[in-house]
């Protein structure tokens, strides 16, 4: 079974494909991921759920993160960066199951693995700045009556 680190790794590749080479056709992209890939169904839906999120929400993640980056157009970004500091912040405004801390540290992580240390840095610096706008705890998800 894949853990969830991995699953975001491929979320951040996908993503990155789809931002290089745009398609609309999410099942084709997924079948052609998924083929060579051992990967069980729960990792294989975790994966598709934040890539189809992160593309539900283009428009308002991309407005967001312009405003908390500042001086960075969001174009001018390195492509994986750009792409670890969506899903991060897709999960922070959406994922209420996940704590913010939690995904900021796998985005930083992912950058740096896919990366470099410096833009571990820079998704840092960005992040912290969306967990502030949020209005849930930092260390764990929202409970289910909140």
């Amino acid at each position: 079974m894949a853990t969830r680190r991995i699953c975001r790794e491929w979320a951040v590749q996908l993503l990155f494909q789809l931002d290089l080479n745009p398609s609309d056709k999410l099942d084709e992209v997924f079948g052609l991921f998924w083929k060579g890939r051992r990967s069980d169904r729960e990792a294989r839906a975790f994966t598709e759920e934040l890539v189809r999120g992160v593309r539900e929400h283009a428009t308002e993640l991309d407005a967001y993160i312009a405003k908390i980056a500042e001086h960075w157009a969001i174009k001018r970004m390195g492509v994986i960066d750009r792409n670890v500091i969506r899903l991060a912040t897709y999960e922070i405004r959406h994922r209420d199951d996940v704590p913010p801390v939690v995904s900021i540290n796998e985005a930083v992580d992912i950058a740096k693995y896919f990366s470099s240390k410096e833009s571990g840095k820079f998704v840092n610096g960005i992040l912290d700045r969306a967990r502030k706008d949020i209005e849930r705890p930092a260390r764990s998800p929202r409970s289910p009556k909140g």
